[in-house]
């Protein structure tokens, strides 16, 4: 493996002196090693701007994903990878990762045996040129410069100066969990972001133009995010705080935040000049399922015993298998808690009993959020949910109330509080405790040592 790699390293900086355009008939191969190394990542570079630090690069790449190769044209500002042609989709060729611009202008990935595992569909349009534009846009061009394909429509999880969102494209990123992604989407009245889980969509965050005005695209400029109504008439603007120019948006795959992003050549790297979310607890996983998010940014489970007494010790275990069926489960309500997910189907319902009934006879649902809006607090709005996220502790008294459904038995009825509520705020005052109380016995040593080191100087002047 170690001969290998050498020989990728020599192949890869044959490659380094690269032009900003390829013409028709082109053609690059990257063989890929006998046997599957993880973390194995090679890079053919293709094309450069070369005009600014940093400049865009576009690469043939192999990386090392869930146990095979994945092959991809990738486009890099400086180390920051911006396009990805395998984002949503891997491409997993075997024995060879092949790009090539076909004669008849088709941009395609290849691999043996001439499998095609990505393609731009642009053969007949009189393709001559693939270019890599100083801003990052990857396009295909014919003789007369008219750009029949460009990566600019095709967006990831990463907006470039200059890129244009609109009501039919949105950014995209992966959680690692593969029945969860992020979205950043253009709505008619607010863009919005999102955790989409299975057939579940919950919005965590959002920016609506001051007069309500309507939007139809979204740009990315120097000094932010710019909204336009259907006159391009510029109607609101999300303002990064930094003195640099923003050079993209990114929407983080591990969090879900979003980002305005700025070159800092003191310390040559992009930086952050602007973040939707802030805090720990205002992230939509910010904990494992079934976890709660604490005033001091930790992370506790819902922990309970079974019947058996049996005690879920990992959050992801979940309650139960199943939530079918009244005879089976029930609802618990926790009391100062609430979640940062919310759903666009809320139900404006008349009681927070009609919400528990609406969840137990639900089969994937997993918890729900009353919100009560009426004087006596029997009219109210109620969220569902088919996981167990997002939940932090409020530091006030409010009307909502969050239930958790569990197999029947491990709540009490009624209202009485139950194992579930009272473990769950013992736990966070346990967490929340241990944090105060190691705080105060560091201020309390260094008064200690002060003291002491006060008394000791006197003794020695003496």
């Amino acid at each position: 493996m170690e001969l290998y790699a050498l020989s990728f390293l020599i192949y890869w900086f044959n490659h380094a002196s690269c032009k900003s355009d390829i013409p028709a008939g082109y053609r690059v191969t990257l063989p890929l090693p006998p046997e599957y190394n993880s973390g194995f990542t090679g890079r053919a570079f293709v094309l450069e701007t070369g005009n600014e630090n940093p400049d865009f690069r576009a690469a043939l790449s192999v990386e090392a994903v869930n146990g095979r190769y994945s092959c991809s044209l990738q486009v890099f500002l400086g180390d920051a990878k911006v396009w990805n042609s395998g984002h949503s989709s891997h491409f997993y060729p075997s024995q060879r990762c092949v790009l090539e611009l076909t004669e008849d202008g088709e941009l395609q990935l290849k691999g043996a045996r001439r499998r095609i595992g990505w393609r731009t569909r642009t053969f007949g349009q009189g393709v001559e040129r693939l270019q890599l534009l100083g801003t990052g846009n990857l396009v295909l061009a014919d003789a007369m410069n008219r750009i029949k394909w460009q990566s600019f429509d095709f967006p990831t999880d990463v907006m470039l100066w200059g890129q244009v969102l609109n009501l039919s494209t949105r950014l995209t990123s992966f959680s690692g969990n593969s029945s969860s992604f992020y979205s950043l989407e253009i709505e008619s009245n607010k863009i919005v972001l999102y955790l989409n889980s299975g057939s579940w969509k919950y919005s965590y965050w959002e920016f609506r133009p001051s007069k309500g005005q309507n939007i139809v695209s979204a740009e990315l400029g120097s000094i932010g995010l710019k909204l336009f109504d259907r006159k391009h008439r510029k109607i609101a603007q999300m303002t990064a705080n930094a003195d640099e120019p923003v050079r993209f948006l990114a929407l983080g795959d591990k969090t879900g935040n979003l980002g305005l992003y700025h070159y800092s050549p003191e310390i040559g790297k992009f930086e952050a000049s602007f973040q939707a979310l802030n805090t720990t607890c205002d992230l939509p996983l910010a904990c494992e399922p079934y976890g709660i998010c604490t005033f001091s940014d930790t992370c506790a489970c819902l922990q309970l015993s079974r019947g058996s007494g049996h005690t879920v010790s990992n959050c992801s275990e979940g309650f139960s298998n199943g939530f079918c069926g009244e005879d089976h489960v029930e609802m618990v309500e926790l009391e100062g808690i609430t979640s940062v997910l919310r759903d666009s189907s809320q139900k404006d319902i008349a009681s927070k009993e009609e919400c528990e009934n609406l969840c137990l006879d639900n089969c994937t649902c997993v918890a729900a959020l009353y919100s009560a809006t009426g004087s006596t607090g029997e009219q109210g709005d109620c969220i569902l949910y088919g996981l167990v996220s997002g939940v932090k502790r409020l530091d006030k008294a409010t009307r909502m109330r969050y239930l958790v459904k569990v197999p029947k038995g491990m709540g009490e009825v009624h209202g009485k509080t139950s194992r579930l509520k009272k473990w769950l705020l013992i736990m966070g005052g346990v967490v929340d405790g241990l944090v105060i109380l190691l705080i105060l016995g560091g201020l309390g040593c260094y008064f200690v040592v002060r003291k002491r080191r006060k008394a000791l100087l006197g003794h020695d002047d003496t």
